[in-house]
């Protein structure tokens, strides 16, 4: 038989022990204890030890749990500096006004949730009280993510200080009006108030890390000053099961972004049950956070359970809670004391001696309600805890009862989640139990009153005065639009003139735009450069000496490459922000960056360039977060299309990324064939989002990493490329293969670089097949059908508009062709109003690794696929045999 304290290999075995007289002696002692007072006094001894040792600068690995208690016991609370009867009224009036809120809307279905709020009402409400600054004091002020299903607390703590009516409370998930209240935090719909939209859970905790990190980076490049900013994320603990939730920990505690705190709400309940059944999910969450590196304050038990620990004098009762699975303690907040004395206290006789101490009504108390985060006190102590720790992020797990105040049918029942409303009577018990002034008579007919203690009450002035104090009215978005002046031409002219014989891929067309426009005087210092660690691959390696790639800690190393002239050169005030591989990181970097304008008062112009597959199709979700909170920039998904990227194969070959980015309303989608549609895209993007009159989008190019010979920009097409469609050259200008006068017509069609495949085609089908052939560039089959479908909307109030793409098209000669490196679904988006006879190739089907050649034969979109499929169109049309399309197969060897 094995002995089962037989000695484990260690690190330690690979040390050398200078002392090994005195390791005994160590090791003796430690026995000595264990054997004389127990093991679990062996076990607080070296607690102890080692909290000492870390309190005396000593370099040991850290504990990755602590006991099931408050990490600042009561003794050590700090004073509480407001009036805590007042802002317990406070509280009270809106408990009950987000709960009858919701009450209220569910008459019309609209449904909401009481019971996130009513066990969270004290975590926001001390912060409101004492914490968060508002953007009128110096600075940015403080950037709240707030829980989305506790929004109807914040909505009605607004109605209570007078920036929401009666009437909003009532269009509560009913915004068709114009007056009405959006469901979640969603600054699009209510952009004077929201400024983080945070329900979709995990993007809250993901958005907040990156959020305070581009504070740092304001501030490190001197651009403004957010020492006094700090960033608060209120979010679930079920939430922290979601991956972004807790993917950029790490680098929170990498970069020592001490001006950053989490509020996790540890009600131990997720929307359908326990959050861990089995297991201890604040034990969990705390050993998960310092591991990562950050401080971590438990705020657990309330008040009355002081009275517990002090008798608690063997350790039973700490030890009982350590073992106590989450969904037990949700059982026993809803059973009476009996059942706890029996199955909490039952089965260990110093728990059954200190439960004779204690009365069915302190038990009750303990077990039933009262925990640290429902205690401003408590709640007071951890978040001044969390401002003063510096050198890491805090994080805050606070301890609720879900559905607290609501009633015995709400309290931590595993229901809570969906049930959206209260009957009259328990309305009653909880206005009893807040000590709200609300009369029996008030619910006549069977209404929920809303209730206000008046404008000028003493609850309402004790909230102005301190949110006056704090820097105004939180949360808040202010918006003071500072138009940012337009680069000179000269940035744009290489692009425009062309690259005459010289190859030159899109993509790196447009990297080579982005640096000259770094370098102008006025704006050059807003770009912000954003790449998932594919900066080479891109050809942005030139950007690092210059730009210098951003960095908290400069560079504290000697980097490999220094003696070239483009090494990797990081700096505290680096402009390129480059993630490492990480696509959620780098798009949450996005989105601070493109709302900078807004949180900060600091317009920045961020462009985010990645692998075309690994943009839209992995962080889709964070596309809707951007534009719910109203961001701009250029996101561009470079290596685009199914067949440029050669040997990469399917993962790799986006050939569908534009028809995610057309479901997005504030994404205006290109796909440019040319180096000067690029320059004019991104001038036009550039005056629309900071110009005179910014609109609220943000731009999605696709380029290619295909080099090609870029020409110069025709002459007056700048319209059509920024509409989407114009015609690029005719077969009359191709040289000495001009088709007869009399030959068949077609309209080839192409975006991207599908430009060059028809360009071929064209030459073919005229020299070949006397066929005339037009091509146009359609730089942006989204901006077509967007544009198309207003025209529709217009006809349903009675005004008469031709789609651009109708009027442009109109008298073209022949069918129209459509071919592109994306699915058919792409081109096909304009097919309802093009005026001619319209078909489109395309690359439908999973991508494979192949030459580009190889590729675009086995999607049929080479050129002389192009030309078989331009001579079927004419044969079904009678314009051309129907044997030349068996002839043209045979000839090319499809």
């Amino acid at each position: 038989m094995s002995d089962p304290v037989a000695k484990l290999p260690s690190e330690l075995d690979q040390l050398p022990d200078r002392d090994t007289e005195e390791t005994a002696e160590w090791a003796a002692s430690l026995d000595a204890v264990a054997k004389a007072a127990g093991t679990r006094r062996a076990e607080y001894l070296l607690r102890r030890t080692l909290q000492h040792a870390e309190a005396a600068g000593l370099a040991l690995p850290k504990l990755l749990e602590t006991d099931y208690v408050n990490t600042i016991p009561t003794s050590a609370e700090p004073a509480f500096p407001g009036d805590e009867e007042m802002e317990a009224r406070i509280t009270a009036w809106n408990r009950w006004n987000a709960a009858a809120m919701v009450t209220r809307g569910s008459k019309y279905g609209v449904g909401g949730h009481i019971a996130t709020f009513a066990s969270a009402a004290w975590l926001y409400e001390t912060g409101f009280q004492h914490f968060f600054r508002g953007k009128e004091a110096d600075g940015s002020g403080d950037q709240l993510y707030i829980q989305g299903h506790a929004s109807p607390g914040i909505y009605a703590r607004a109605f209570l200080d007078g920036r929401i009516s009666e009437q909003q409370l009532d269009n509560f998930r009913q915004e068709s009006g114009g007056n009405g209240l959006p469901s979640y935090p969603h600054p699009r719909r209510l952009p004077w108030l929201w400024e983080f939209p945070t329900v979709s859970m995990g993007l809250g905790p993901l958005s907040a890390i990156y959020q305070a990190r581009f504070n740092r980076y304001l501030e490190n490049r001197g651009i403004k000053d957010t020492s006094n900013s700090h960033v608060w994320a209120f979010l679930g603990d079920g939430e922290m099961d979601e991956p972004e939730s807790t993917a950029a920990l790490a680098l929170a505690s990498r970069e020592r972004l001490d001006n950053l705190t989490f509020v996790i709400n540890c009600n131990l309940q997720r929307l359908d049950g326990p959050v861990r059944a089995n297991f201890r999910v604040v034990q969990e969450l705390e050993a998960q956070f310092r591991g990562a590196g950050w401080n971590v304050v438990k705020t657990l038990w309330g008040s009355a359970w002081d009275e517990l620990f002090q008798l608690d004098t063997t350790g039973a009762l700490v030890r009982r809670l350590r073992e106590t699975p989450d969904a037990q303690f949700q059982t026993y907040a809803t059973r009476d004391a009996a059942y706890i004395r029996q199955h909490f206290f039952g089965g260990d006789p110093a728990l059954v001696a200190l439960g004779a101490l204690l009365s069915d009504a302190k038990i009750a108390e303990c077990f039933h309600t009262s925990r640290g985060g429902h205690e401003p006190r408590k709640v007071y102590a951890a978040y001044k805890a969390a401002l003063e720790h510096k050198g890491a992020p805090t994080v805050i797990l606070a301890q609720t009862v879900k559905g607290y105040t609501l009633g015995a049918g709400f309290e931590s029942k595993n229901a809570n989640h969906q049930m959206k409303k209260l009957t009259i009577d328990e309305f009653k018990g909880m206005r009893d139990l807040l000590g709200l002034p609300i009369p029996d008579s008030a619910f006549e007919g069977g209404v929920v009153p809303y209730g206000h203690p008046g404008a000028d009450s003493p609850e309402v002035r004790y909230l102005q005065e301190r949110r006056a104090a704090l820097g105004g009215p939180a949360p808040a978005r202010r918006v003071h639009h500072v138009a940012l002046p337009q680069p000179a031409d000269k940035s744009f002219a290489p692009l425009i003139k062309g690259s005459g014989k010289q190859e030159m891929a899109t993509t790196m067309a447009f990297v080579r735009l982005v640096k000259d426009l770094m370098r102008d005087k006025e704006t050059g210092r807003r770009w912000v450069p954003i790449v998932p660690d594919e900066a080479r691959t891109f050809g942005m390696e030139s950007l690092f000496p210059s730009a210098g790639i951003y960095s908290p800690l400069g560079q504290t190393y000697e980097p490999v490459d220094r003696d070239q002239l483009m090494y990797y050169k990081e700096a505290k005030d680096g402009q390129i922000l480059n993630e490492g591989i990480t696509e959620a990181g780098a798009m949450a970097d996005f989105i601070a960056a493109a709302t900078s304008y807004a949180t900060h008062g600091e317009t920045m112009i961020p462009f985010y360039i990645f692998y075309s597959m690994f943009g839209w199709q992995r962080t889709g979700d964070q596309m809707w977060q951007l534009a719910d909170q109203l961001g701009k920039g250029f996101i561009v998904g470079a290596t685009a299309g199914r067949t440029t990227l050669t040997g990469e194969g399917l993962q790799h070959a986006d050939g569908h990324s534009h028809l995610i980015a057309a479901t997005n309303p504030a994404s205006l989608n290109y796909d440019p064939a040319f180096a000067y549609e690029i320059a004019v895209i991104v001038k036009d993007g550039l005056k629309r989002m900071y110009g005179e009159n910014p609109e609220d989008v943000f731009y999605y190019l696709t380029v290619y990493n295909e080099p090609k010979p870029q020409p110069a920009m025709p002459e007056g097409v700048e319209e059509g490329i920024v509409k989407g469609l114009y015609r690029f050259n005719t077969a009359a200008d191709l040289d000495g293969a001009a088709p007869a006068a009399d030959a068949p017509k077609i309209q080839l069609m192409a975006s991207g670089t599908a430009i060059h495949w028809v360009l071929e085609a064209q030459r073919l089908l005229a020299a070949e097949w006397n066929v005339s052939a037009d091509v146009w560039s359609a730089t942006s089959w989204g901006e077509l059908r967007r544009e198309a479908l207003e025209c529709d909307e217009a006809l349903l109030r009675g005004e008469e508009r031709t789609p651009y793409v109708t009027r442009v098209l109109e008298g073209a000669p022949g069918p129209v062709l459509a071919v592109s490196d994306w699915m058919r679904q792409v081109p096909d988006q304009i097919s309802q109003w093009v005026p001619q006879d319209y078909t489109s190739l395309g690359t439908d089907g999973f991508g494979l690794s192949d030459t580009r050649e190889g590729a675009r034969r086995h999607f049929g979109v080479d050129a002389q696929s192009i030309v078989v499929a331009a001579l079927a169109q004419l044969a079904r049309r009678g314009e051309v045999p129907a044997s030349s399309v068996k002839e043209a197969r045979e000839r090319y060897g499809l």
